[in-house]
């Protein structure tokens, strides 16, 4: 199992992160990539660090809580499962707190990369 070390730093804004395409079926505009580095591993879920290039994509989340360390995009909520319909889109930004729930069909239209932390599970 993958852990933190207590009392130790990461750098989740510096990390490295190997890009790839995304699938054919989930890009929406442009060439988007991804990039994902895990940082732990335990009962509450996964914490780890993803980053996503300028471009346009659809997505299924999964319930998770993440933070935006940089970038700028667009998150348009196409299906809530506990309302049954579409939300209001919303804008992400440095600093920017979202938690999403499992089933949620998105689209991510990123204008500048970018990056999160996120615990999911």
């Amino acid at each position: 199992m993958l852990r933190l070390a207590a009392g130790a730093v990461t750098d989740a804004a510096g990390l490295a992160l190997e890009h790839e395409p995304v699938p054919a079926d989930q890009v929406v505009a442009g060439t988007p990539t991804t990039g994902y580095v895990p940082l732990d591993e335990s009962e509450p879920g996964e914490i780890g660090v993803w980053e996503m290039s300028v471009g346009a994509m659809r997505d299924v989340e999964v319930d998770e809580v993440f933070v935006v360390l940089a970038g700028s995009a667009t998150v348009e909520f196409e299906h809530v499962p506990s309302s049954g319909g579409p939300a209001a889109p919303i804008e992400l930004a440095p600093g920017s707190v979202v938690r999403l729930e499992a089933g949620m069909r998105t689209i991510w239209t990123v204008r500048e990369p970018i990056r999160k932390v996120f615990i999911a599970r």
